[in-house]
């Protein structure tokens, strides 16, 4: 027999009861939400070109299953603003919170929803990250990473939206998939130093959403990016993070690089584009193919260097140094190097980021 202490750690597994992905659907989202639970009332929060695009459309499909509902409109992701939507959904009595748009809206509702103990739909209008499927949300406060807040009860996406939206969120979101090749292997080495656990089925299903856009990057490069095929694989990453109980799977030194940016150089390029040229570097240090993943990236149209989004070089040597700092529990490859600024700007200039 075990010893109590012998137990396995346990970790909880939340996840999506329904995903539904189709195109032209936005009509059916109140079908959506009566298949979920039959809310009375909904909170619909979202950015104000989102809301003028999609209102119209869909009012009418909650209309046509007596569902209520009052619009929030999310400026930025700053917590004071959080802050002033919570009470306002509160004083909604909603029974369900959906988040519309990109990261910033869908970002919102879930904290809100988590925040409130509230039931929280997911509707993406764009494929720059992994957020529309997985508990983690990006919220400016006191801490420079994600924090964990609830995985959507539903997530509805309709593919024609997704396809209307600027093409470089499309590049954005290849390399946030791209990211969790750095990230596994992260993990796999914190496991091995700190004997952390390691979800061996989370971490193939994150790299598989990776090796999606290796294997079609080329076609891509060719034909275009196909939405659908991001957004399916952007979904089964959040959910390898459901499964896994952490971002682990899809975020290691790679993310911290990106969240120092957030520090550093606040608002210039996306989230997926700083995970991606992050990638790049950390594949380096971990004796990955970098020149391979800095292919791959091109070839998808994501940027693979700082000034492509409007980075000088210092500050890129300078989110390398602070890196790991921002999180020091999480064990990756930076752990394992003494990362001087004469170290830091060598890796950026022989992986051609500055």
């Amino acid at each position: 027999m075990r010893k109590k202490e012998d137990r396995m750690q346990s970790h909880t597994m939340e996840l999506p009861r329904l995903i539904v992905v189709g195109e032209k659907n936005i009509g059916e989202f109140g079908e959506f939400l009566h298949t979920l639970g039959k809310p009375k009332k909904i909170s619909l929060i979202s950015g104000i070109n989102v809301k003028k695009i999609l209102q119209q459309k869909i009012e009418k499909s909650l209309k046509s299953k007596k569902t209520s509902f009052v619009w929030h409109v999310a400026k930025d992701n700053k917590l004071q603003s959080l802050n002033k939507i919570q009470k306002d959904v509160k004083k909604d009595r909603s029974d369900m919170v959906a988040g519309i748009g990109g990261g910033r809206s869908v970002d919102t509702a879930k904290m809100v929803s988590f925040n409130l103990d509230l039931p929280f739909v997911s509707v993406p209008t764009a494929a720059s990250h992994d957020g529309m499927a997985s508990p983690f949300v990006s919220v400016k406060t006191d801490k420079p990473h994600s924090i964990v807040a609830t995985a959507p009860l539903g997530v509805f996406v309709d593919i024609d939206i997704i396809k209307k939206a600027p093409k470089k969120l499309l590049a954005s979101g290849c390399g946030d998939l791209i990211a969790n090749l750095i990230a596994v292997k992260d993990w796999q080495l914190g496991h091995k130093k700190t004997g952390e656990y390691y979800g061996m089925y989370s971490a193939e299903l994150a790299k598989m959403s990776a090796k999606i856009v290796f294997e079609n990057s080329k076609k891509f490069a060719k034909t275009g990016l196909d939405a659908r095929v991001i957004v399916e694989a952007l979904i089964s990453a959040g959910v390898a993070s459901c499964i896994a109980g952490s971002s682990r799977p899809c975020s290691g030194a790679e993310h911290l690089f990106s969240h120092a940016l957030d520090k550093i150089a606040p608002g210039r390029g996306l989230h997926g584009e700083k995970c991606g040229i992050g990638s790049i570097m950390m594949a380096k240090l971990q004796g990955q193919d970098w020149k391979k993943i800095a292919g791959v990236l091109k070839q998808v149209g994501a940027p693979t260097t700082a000034k492509q989004i409007g980075l000088k070089k210092e500050e890129v040597v300078d989110a390398l140094i602070i890196a790991q700092e921002l999180r020091p529990e999480r064990y990756t490859i930076l752990k394992q190097i003494e990362m001087t600024e004469k170290i830091a700007f060598d890796l950026a200039k022989s992986t051609k980021v500055i």
